[in-house]
């Protein structure tokens, strides 16, 4: 969708940010701070549907030990990256937004959905059982992506078009509301950078071998490279994502060997010309 901005002299301008309704933003500066967290909201629900995904991959194997070791690898993923994301909004960015009468409700709503995904991360931390822990994790998952779908939607716009208000400056230096190499940048220019998550867009699955898959067709242009890099970031050594895109993705394959040179190896499955289908690997 498109976010409308403005530079503070009146002269608006369209950011294209998914998730987000057509709203005026005070600056330029504001409508990239809300792409920003955006970007970044891609890749945490990405991570987290490809670490839901292998947890319900490794209750179907027969491989002793693993269900345990996906769930704590989820678990890791969360108590690292979601839980201090959520820490984040509710120390800088709830804050503001509970100061206006109308949001003053869901901004209650939202922090309490922080304490039922805390709990549902407990619940996994000390739940040994494979079969509580697909209970938990999709649990965990479908919260996250409405949970996203409410800040994306409706808490950032709110913010995004009050003139005395700057969401830049808000957010300065947030790095776990921003990802930390998108904070740096993202009240200046509005630029594409390598780090982002969804909510929900992604389809991670499940193959016939038992590999996660992302079928980056379905996912908005705007966050598909985001989505990748998050999906990734759940792949443990020695695992494979399977890519399917419209294309053959050079460009996206040559961001993910910058941020991680030597880390992924790739063959091809299919080589179009309706689909290219291929297998990212881990190496370490």
């Amino acid at each position: 969708m498109n976010t409308t901005s403005s530079d503070r002299t009146g002269t608006p301008q369209i950011s294209e940010t998914p998730g987000v309704s057509l709203a005026v933003a005070s600056s330029e500066a504001d409508a990239a701070a809300v792409d920003a967290v955006i970007d970044h909201h891609a890749q945490l629900a990405a991570a987290l549907t490809a670490h839901v995904g292998i947890v319900l991959d490794a209750v179907r194997s027969t491989t002793p030990g693993e269900p345990v070791r996906a769930v704590e690898r989820l678990v890791e993923f969360c108590e690292a990256q979601l839980l201090p994301h959520a820490a984040a909004e509710e120390g800088v960015l709830y804050p503001v937004a509970s100061a206006y009468p109308p949001a003053r409700l869901l901004v209650e709503a939202m922090i309490a959905e922080h304490r039922v995904l805390q709990s549902l991360v407990e619940e996994l931390r000390k739940n040994r059982d494979p079969i509580d822990g697909v209970s938990a994790s999709s649990a965990l998952l479908v919260l996250f992506e409405v949970h996203l779908a409410k800040e994306n939607d409706l808490l950032l716009p709110l913010i995004a078009t009050d003139p005395s208000q700057s969401l830049a400056e808000i957010l300065s230096g947030m790095h776990d509301l921003l990802g930390k190499e998108r904070h740096e940048d993202h009240g200046a220019t509005g630029e594409e950078s390598s780090a982002g998550g969804c909510g929900g867009t992604c389809s991670c699955g499940e193959s016939d071998e038992s590999e996660p898959t992302l079928d980056v067709r379905q996912v908005p242009h705007e966050i598909r490279h985001a989505t990748v890099f998050g999906a990734l970031g759940a792949v443990p050594p020695g695992g494979t994502l399977r890519l399917v895109a419209h294309h053959d993705p050079l460009p996206l394959l040559a961001q993910i060997d910058d941020r991680n040179p030597g880390v992924f190896t790739v063959s091809y499955d299919d080589r179009g010309p309706k689909a290219w289908r291929l297998r990212l690997t881990r190496s370490r």
